[in-house]
Protein backbone atom coordinates (compact mmCIF):
# COMPACT_ATOMS: atom_id res chain seq x y z
CA UNK A 1 0.00 0.00 0.00
CA UNK A 2 1.44 3.35 -1.10
CA UNK A 3 0.52 6.03 1.44
CA UNK A 4 1.61 8.85 -0.84
CA UNK A 5 -1.25 10.45 -2.79
CA UNK A 6 -0.78 11.94 -6.26
CA UNK A 7 -1.68 15.63 -6.61
CA UNK A 8 -1.11 15.74 -10.38
CA UNK A 9 -4.36 13.94 -11.18
CA UNK A 10 -6.27 17.01 -9.95
CA UNK A 11 -4.36 19.61 -11.97
CA UNK A 12 -7.41 20.33 -14.16
CA UNK A 13 -9.58 21.28 -11.20
CA UNK A 14 -9.76 24.75 -9.64
CA UNK A 15 -11.80 24.09 -6.50
CA UNK A 16 -9.77 22.81 -3.55
CA UNK A 17 -12.64 20.60 -2.42
CA UNK A 18 -12.87 19.04 -5.89
CA UNK A 19 -9.12 18.52 -5.96
CA UNK A 20 -8.98 16.68 -2.66
CA UNK A 21 -12.04 14.60 -3.58
CA UNK A 22 -10.37 13.44 -6.80
CA UNK A 23 -7.02 12.83 -5.10
CA UNK A 24 -8.39 10.85 -2.17
CA UNK A 25 -10.81 8.79 -4.27
CA UNK A 26 -8.02 7.93 -6.70
CA UNK A 27 -5.86 6.76 -3.80
CA UNK A 28 -8.63 4.48 -2.51
CA UNK A 29 -9.25 3.16 -6.01
CA UNK A 30 -5.56 2.27 -6.41
CA UNK A 31 -4.80 0.92 -2.94
CA UNK A 32 -7.83 -0.49 -1.13
CA UNK A 33 -9.06 -4.06 -0.95
CA UNK A 34 -12.48 -5.00 0.40
CA UNK A 35 -12.25 -5.24 4.20
CA UNK A 36 -15.35 -7.46 4.29
CA UNK A 37 -14.29 -10.27 1.96
CA UNK A 38 -10.66 -9.57 1.02
CA UNK A 39 -11.24 -8.93 -2.69
CA UNK A 40 -7.98 -7.45 -3.98
CA UNK A 41 -9.55 -4.27 -5.36
CA UNK A 42 -12.80 -2.38 -4.92
CA UNK A 43 -14.47 -0.43 -7.73
CA UNK A 44 -15.52 3.20 -8.04
CA UNK A 45 -19.19 4.05 -8.62
CA UNK A 46 -20.10 6.60 -11.25
CA UNK A 47 -19.76 10.21 -10.06
CA UNK A 48 -22.47 11.92 -7.98
CA UNK A 49 -24.04 8.70 -6.78
CA UNK A 50 -26.11 9.76 -3.73
CA UNK A 51 -25.43 6.75 -1.48
CA UNK A 52 -21.86 5.45 -1.87
CA UNK A 53 -18.51 6.00 -3.60
CA UNK A 54 -17.14 2.45 -3.95
CA UNK A 55 -18.38 -1.12 -4.09
CA UNK A 56 -16.91 -4.59 -3.98
CA UNK A 57 -17.57 -6.59 -7.17
CA UNK A 58 -17.20 -9.80 -5.15
CA UNK A 59 -19.47 -9.37 -2.10
CA UNK A 60 -21.38 -6.23 -3.24
CA UNK A 61 -20.60 -4.28 -0.04
CA UNK A 62 -20.69 -0.50 -0.58
CA UNK A 63 -18.44 2.16 0.92
CA UNK A 64 -18.58 5.92 1.31
CA UNK A 65 -15.36 7.90 1.76
CA UNK A 66 -14.93 10.83 4.14
CA UNK A 67 -11.53 12.51 4.20
CA UNK A 68 -10.15 15.15 6.53
CA UNK A 69 -6.95 17.10 6.97
CA UNK A 70 -6.35 16.53 10.67
CA UNK A 71 -7.54 14.09 13.30
CA UNK A 72 -10.61 11.91 12.76
CA UNK A 73 -10.74 10.55 16.30
CA UNK A 74 -13.59 12.75 17.54
CA UNK A 75 -15.95 13.79 14.74
CA UNK A 76 -16.19 14.17 10.97
CA UNK A 77 -18.45 16.57 9.08
CA UNK A 78 -21.11 15.02 6.88
CA UNK A 79 -24.03 16.25 4.75
CA UNK A 80 -27.66 16.98 5.58
CA UNK A 81 -28.78 15.76 9.00
CA UNK A 82 -32.20 14.43 7.92
CA UNK A 83 -30.72 12.59 4.95
CA UNK A 84 -28.14 10.90 7.16
CA UNK A 85 -30.75 9.76 9.67
CA UNK A 86 -32.91 8.39 6.84
CA UNK A 87 -29.96 6.40 5.53
CA UNK A 88 -29.14 4.91 8.92
CA UNK A 89 -32.68 3.61 9.44
CA UNK A 90 -32.87 2.26 5.88
CA UNK A 91 -31.51 -1.02 4.55
CA UNK A 92 -29.06 0.50 2.06
CA UNK A 93 -26.70 2.39 4.36
CA UNK A 94 -23.10 1.94 3.16
CA UNK A 95 -20.02 1.14 5.19
CA UNK A 96 -17.75 4.12 5.75
CA UNK A 97 -14.09 4.83 5.08
CA UNK A 98 -12.57 7.69 7.09
CA UNK A 99 -9.24 9.13 5.98
CA UNK A 100 -6.93 11.46 7.86
CA UNK A 101 -4.29 12.94 5.55
CA UNK A 102 -1.48 15.44 5.88
CA UNK A 103 -2.23 18.43 3.65
CA UNK A 104 1.44 19.50 3.51
CA UNK A 105 2.70 16.36 1.75
CA UNK A 106 -0.58 14.57 0.85
CA UNK A 107 0.27 11.42 2.77
CA UNK A 108 -2.33 9.17 4.34
CA UNK A 109 -1.89 9.22 8.13
CA UNK A 110 -4.91 7.22 9.31
CA UNK A 111 -7.47 5.24 7.36
CA UNK A 112 -10.25 3.36 9.07
CA UNK A 113 -13.37 1.48 8.13
CA UNK A 114 -16.61 1.54 10.15
CA UNK A 115 -19.08 -1.22 9.25
CA UNK A 116 -22.58 0.08 8.49
CA UNK A 117 -24.20 -1.80 11.37
CA UNK A 118 -22.26 0.33 13.89
CA UNK A 119 -24.23 3.40 12.84
CA UNK A 120 -27.17 4.57 14.94
CA UNK A 121 -28.94 7.94 15.23
CA UNK A 122 -27.14 8.57 18.54
CA UNK A 123 -23.76 9.02 16.83
CA UNK A 124 -25.12 11.66 14.41
CA UNK A 125 -24.86 15.19 15.78
CA UNK A 126 -27.14 17.86 14.35
CA UNK A 127 -25.35 21.09 13.48
CA UNK A 128 -26.92 24.54 13.72
CA UNK A 129 -29.02 25.52 10.67
CA UNK A 130 -27.42 27.98 8.26
CA UNK A 131 -28.33 31.60 8.92
CA UNK A 132 -31.08 33.44 7.06
CA UNK A 133 -28.44 35.32 5.07
CA UNK A 134 -26.74 32.16 3.80
CA UNK A 135 -27.27 30.92 0.25
CA UNK A 136 -28.87 27.74 1.63
CA UNK A 137 -30.65 29.41 4.55
CA UNK A 138 -32.02 26.91 7.06
CA UNK A 139 -30.01 23.95 5.74
CA UNK A 140 -28.93 21.71 8.62
CA UNK A 141 -25.81 19.59 8.40
CA UNK A 142 -24.47 16.94 10.75
CA UNK A 143 -21.33 15.48 12.28
CA UNK A 144 -20.49 11.79 12.66
CA UNK A 145 -19.29 11.30 16.25
CA UNK A 146 -16.48 8.81 15.66
CA UNK A 147 -15.58 8.69 19.35
CA UNK A 148 -19.04 7.33 20.24
CA UNK A 149 -18.65 4.32 17.96
CA UNK A 150 -17.45 1.27 19.96
CA UNK A 151 -13.76 0.62 19.37
CA UNK A 152 -14.67 -2.74 17.81
CA UNK A 153 -16.33 -0.76 15.01
CA UNK A 154 -13.37 1.57 14.40
CA UNK A 155 -11.26 -0.78 12.32
CA UNK A 156 -7.98 0.84 11.34
CA UNK A 157 -6.47 -0.17 8.02
CA UNK A 158 -3.70 2.42 8.39
CA UNK A 159 -2.77 3.96 11.74
CA UNK A 160 -0.07 6.58 12.20
CA UNK A 161 1.18 5.79 8.68
CA UNK A 162 1.53 2.08 9.50
CA UNK A 163 -0.49 -0.43 7.48
CA UNK A 164 -2.36 -3.05 9.52
CA UNK A 165 -2.15 -6.62 8.11
CA UNK A 166 -5.11 -7.47 5.89
CA UNK A 167 -5.82 -10.75 7.69
CA UNK A 168 -6.22 -8.86 10.98
CA UNK A 169 -8.66 -6.40 9.37
CA UNK A 170 -10.91 -9.09 7.93
CA UNK A 171 -10.89 -11.02 11.22
CA UNK A 172 -12.07 -7.90 13.09
CA UNK A 173 -14.86 -7.32 10.59
CA UNK A 174 -16.04 -10.93 10.74
CA UNK A 175 -16.07 -10.85 14.54
CA UNK A 176 -18.63 -8.04 14.58
CA UNK A 177 -20.89 -9.18 11.74
CA UNK A 178 -23.38 -10.68 14.19
CA UNK A 179 -24.60 -7.13 14.97
CA UNK A 180 -26.16 -6.68 11.54
CA UNK A 181 -28.78 -9.36 12.23
CA UNK A 182 -30.51 -7.03 14.70
CA UNK A 183 -33.03 -4.33 13.91
CA UNK A 184 -32.11 -0.75 14.78
CA UNK A 185 -33.46 -0.66 18.35
CA UNK A 186 -31.92 -4.00 19.34
CA UNK A 187 -28.68 -3.01 17.61
CA UNK A 188 -28.63 0.18 19.66
CA UNK A 189 -28.73 -1.84 22.87
CA UNK A 190 -25.83 -4.04 21.78
CA UNK A 191 -23.71 -1.02 20.83
CA UNK A 192 -24.59 0.95 23.97
CA UNK A 193 -23.72 -1.91 26.31
CA UNK A 194 -20.53 -2.59 24.34
CA UNK A 195 -19.55 1.05 24.79
CA UNK A 196 -20.14 0.71 28.53
CA UNK A 197 -17.93 -2.38 28.64
CA UNK A 198 -15.18 -0.47 26.85
CA UNK A 199 -15.39 2.41 29.33
CA UNK A 200 -14.35 0.13 32.18
CA UNK A 201 -10.58 0.15 32.55
CA UNK A 202 -8.71 -3.11 32.28
CA UNK A 203 -9.80 -6.44 30.85
CA UNK A 204 -11.73 -7.76 33.85
CA UNK A 205 -15.02 -6.29 35.02
CA UNK A 206 -18.09 -7.24 37.04
CA UNK A 207 -21.83 -7.14 36.64
CA UNK A 208 -22.00 -4.60 39.47
CA UNK A 209 -19.74 -2.28 37.46
CA UNK A 210 -22.09 -2.62 34.51
CA UNK A 211 -25.09 -1.77 36.69
CA UNK A 212 -23.49 1.62 37.34
CA UNK A 213 -24.41 2.52 33.74
CA UNK A 214 -28.12 1.91 34.47
CA UNK A 215 -29.08 5.60 34.50
CA UNK A 216 -27.11 6.34 31.33
CA UNK A 217 -28.76 3.47 29.46
CA UNK A 218 -32.20 4.34 30.85
CA UNK A 219 -31.85 7.86 29.47
CA UNK A 220 -31.00 6.46 26.03
CA UNK A 221 -33.82 3.91 26.12
CA UNK A 222 -36.65 5.59 28.09
CA UNK A 223 -39.26 3.05 26.97
CA UNK A 224 -37.47 0.19 28.69
CA UNK A 225 -38.27 -0.18 32.40
CA UNK A 226 -36.04 -3.21 33.02
CA UNK A 227 -32.58 -1.87 32.25
CA UNK A 228 -30.64 -4.27 34.50
CA UNK A 229 -32.34 -7.23 32.80
CA UNK A 230 -31.39 -5.74 29.44
CA UNK A 231 -27.78 -5.30 30.53
CA UNK A 232 -27.55 -8.99 31.48
CA UNK A 233 -29.16 -9.98 28.17
CA UNK A 234 -26.69 -7.96 26.13
CA UNK A 235 -23.72 -9.30 28.10
CA UNK A 236 -24.93 -12.81 27.28
CA UNK A 237 -25.04 -11.90 23.58
CA UNK A 238 -21.52 -10.46 23.72
CA UNK A 239 -20.38 -13.61 25.52
CA UNK A 240 -21.97 -15.93 22.96
CA UNK A 241 -20.34 -13.97 20.12
CA UNK A 242 -16.85 -14.14 21.61
CA UNK A 243 -16.51 -10.47 22.52
CA UNK A 244 -16.35 -11.10 26.27
CA UNK A 245 -15.87 -14.14 28.47
CA UNK A 246 -18.03 -15.07 31.48
CA UNK A 247 -15.83 -16.15 34.40
CA UNK A 248 -18.54 -16.99 36.93
CA UNK A 249 -20.29 -15.19 39.82
CA UNK A 250 -20.85 -11.94 37.94
CA UNK A 251 -17.29 -11.67 36.63
CA UNK A 252 -16.36 -11.05 33.00
CA UNK A 253 -13.25 -10.57 30.88
CA UNK A 254 -12.84 -8.71 27.59
CA UNK A 255 -11.47 -10.91 24.81
CA UNK A 256 -8.75 -9.19 22.81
Amino acid sequence: MNLQMDSKIADNYTSNSQKIRVITEQWVNNNLYCPCCGKAQISHFENNRPVADFYCPECAEEYELKSKNGTIENKVNDGAYNTMIERIVSINNPNFFFMNYNRADLRVVDFLMVPKYFFSPEIIEKRKPLSDTARRAGWTGCNILIKQIPEEGRIYIVKNEIEIPQKEIITKVKKTEFIKQYKLDARGWVLDVLNCVNQIEGRDFTLEQMYKFENVLAAKHPDNKHVKDKIRQQLQILRDKGVIEFRGRGNYRKIK
